[in-house]
């Protein structure tokens, strides 16, 4: 699990061709929410500790996230080999966490 967010994001075709499972986190290590959901991220990660994370700072006219149609922090895009299984928005438990990985992780 990566333990803060970073300023510099791929371009959408790299994220569209990488291949196995992937979590891409959008949010600002200011965002209250952000914080709140990380205590819950690194439990869930205990499980899934090989499963990539690309966690990327997010903010207006930033294209990854525009591409993602990210709106509220954190989104938690859950992808396998390019395409998005599934999304959380603002998770508050591990539990929904652990589950989305599980499907991308299986």
């Amino acid at each position: 699990m990566n333990s803060s967010y970073t300023d510099q994001e791929p371009p959408r075709a790299e994220i569209d061709i990488l291949k196995g499972p992937t979590l891409i986190e959008f949010g600002t290590d200011w965002c209250g929410h952000c914080k709140a959901a990380q205590p819950h991220l690194a439990s869930a990660f205990d499980e899934h500790p090989d499963l990539r994370h690309l966690k990327i700072e997010d903010g207006p006219g930033r294209p990854l996230g525009r591409s993602f149609r990210v709106k509220l922090w954190p989104t938690l895009i859950f992808m396998r080999d390019g395409e998005e299984v599934e999304r959380l928005v603002r998770p508050t438990d591990a539990a929904s966490i652990r589950q989305a990985m599980a499907r991308i992780d299986s």
